[in-house]
């Protein structure tokens, strides 16, 4: 009953205003429901109407997140400061613009003075894990440790490992001297559900834009207002921001958008994971094809080697037998050579009347018989030179007599220099001699 006196209130002084333009008790009833039965924003907002200006009053859309308008695949969500309600509140509040009005035109001329004498100190990045270090450090004094996990480094790392990872990085810019930036992180960044949320579903990066790191990231997500959150992933192959959030948001809310921007862009993340895993497939089989290429290919370099030393070992085998078979030639002329010289040597066969003569048989290894006379005053070693230059006799041989059987020393040795004669090695006028062949030994 008290609700339902109070719209028919609202009706009757709604319809009584000239200004709003309104005339059936319908129209009012119409706009009235529009605003929730609030008399003040119904006002206003036909005001703006009728003025051209966008309303302001309208309720949120069912869907909170908008497109926005720089990228179509950029969602956005500004919470606003909530209007002034009663005619108290609207009296204060057009009482106060005038002075906020001025207040900020002067700061922000002032600040922009300030840049041409000094330069802002925070457009220096020297030391950009300190100030997220010094945040946190910060953050925790103030606000206590139960708070999500920051990352701790710098935005740039936090930008690589949501990418090395395809996680969603949650970006928070904290503004030190904004009225709301206190009851947000109060009542919604370090409440218990949003905690598990964030760091169950993300990494969260978060830096204060007072610090040069900060300031850096502001100036390239370019925030409109505070407490500002952009929510980046992997898109297309490029770190995209995918939505944003600005302005003095609830836990549920907050929750809520999270998730609707992870929902709508969950394709896409599940794209790149696929493509991502279809590329590691692709990268894993050409590695196996390399090396089963690389197996192959060192097989046939070792056939290739072995085929190589195999021919190299032939190569040399028929050049050791070439070597051999020149040298076996030099040899054989060298001792043809050196039997010619020896034949040519030898003194005369003595006459078969000499007194002095003595008649040798010698018997070949290969059973021919060669006889010749020799003076019993020559060396033995004239006999061994004589069967030397014979055709017939081995290259190597001993001259061995038959009975008692003793071996002629007919070449010099250290110990006999000088062989003895025919006639002191006990040879008589007719001998029978035995050569045997050294060559195999």
């Amino acid at each position: 009953p008290q609700r339902q006196l109070e719209s028919e209130l609202a009706l009757a002084r709604l319809a009584k205003m000239d200004l709003t333009g309104l005339e059936s008790m319908d129209q009012c009833r119409r706009t009235l429901e529009q605003h929730n039965w609030n008399i003040e924003a119904a006002v206003q907002d036909r005001l703006n109407e009728q003025e051209g200006v966008p309303s302001v009053f309208n309720p949120p859309p069912s869907r909170p997140l908008q497109v926005n308008t720089a990228d179509h695949r950029v969602y956005s969500y500004i919470v606003s400061r909530p209007q002034p309600r009663g005619l108290l509140g609207w009296s204060y509040y057009l009482i106060m613009l005038p002075f906020r009005f001025t207040y900020y035109t002067l700061l922000d001329i002032f600040r922009f003075a300030l840049r041409f004498i000094r330069p802002d100190p925070r457009g220096r990045v020297t030391d950009p894990v300190g100030d997220v270090v010094s945040f946190i450090q910060g953050f925790e004094e103030k606000y206590g440790r139960s708070h999500p996990v920051f990352y701790q480094g710098t935005y740039s790392q936090a930008l690589n490992d949501a990418k090395r990872e395809l996680r969603y990085l949650l970006v928070y810019l904290h503004g030190d001297d904004h009225q709301d930036t206190d009851e947000f992180c109060r009542s919604t960044l370090c409440t218990e559900e949003v905690i598990t949320f964030l760091n169950t579903q993300m990494l969260f990066w978060a830096c204060s834009t007072s610090k040069p790191e900060g300031y850096r990231v502001s100036q390239a997500l370019r925030e409109n207002t505070y407490p500002f959150l952009a929510m980046i992933m992997l898109k297309d192959r490029r770190m995209t921001v995918v939505g944003r959030l600005e302005g003095l948001i609830q836990p549920e809310d907050f929750i809520n958008q999270l998730t609707f921007i992870m929902d709508a862009n969950q394709t896409y993340l599940m794209s790149e994971r696929l493509e991502r895993e279809e590329r590691n497939q692709t990268q894993v089989l050409r590695q196996q094809q390399d090396e089963a290429y690389l197996v192959s290919l060192r097989a046939d370099q070792e056939k290739e080697r072995k085929k190589r030393e195999e021919l190299e070992q032939r190569r040399q085998e028929e050049e050791k037998v070439r070597q051999s078979a020149l040298a076996e030639e030099r040899r054989r002329r060298n001792l043809e050579e050196e039997k010619e010289r020896k034949s040519e040597c030898l003194p005369l066969e003595p006459p078969a009347d000499d007194p002095e003569s003595v008649k040798i048989v010698f018997k070949l290894p290969n059973d021919t018989r060669v006889e010749r006379r020799f003076l019993f005053g020559q060396s033995l070693t004239v006999i061994h030179d004589f069967l030397f230059s014979l055709k017939e006799t081995p290259e190597k041989f001993q001259i061995v007599t038959n009975f008692p059987r003793r071996v002629l020393p007919c070449l010099p040795t250290e110990e006999q220099p000088n062989p003895p004669s025919l006639k002191e090695a006990g040879l008589s006028r007719s001998e029978v001699l035995f050569v045997q062949d050294l060559t195999d030994d």
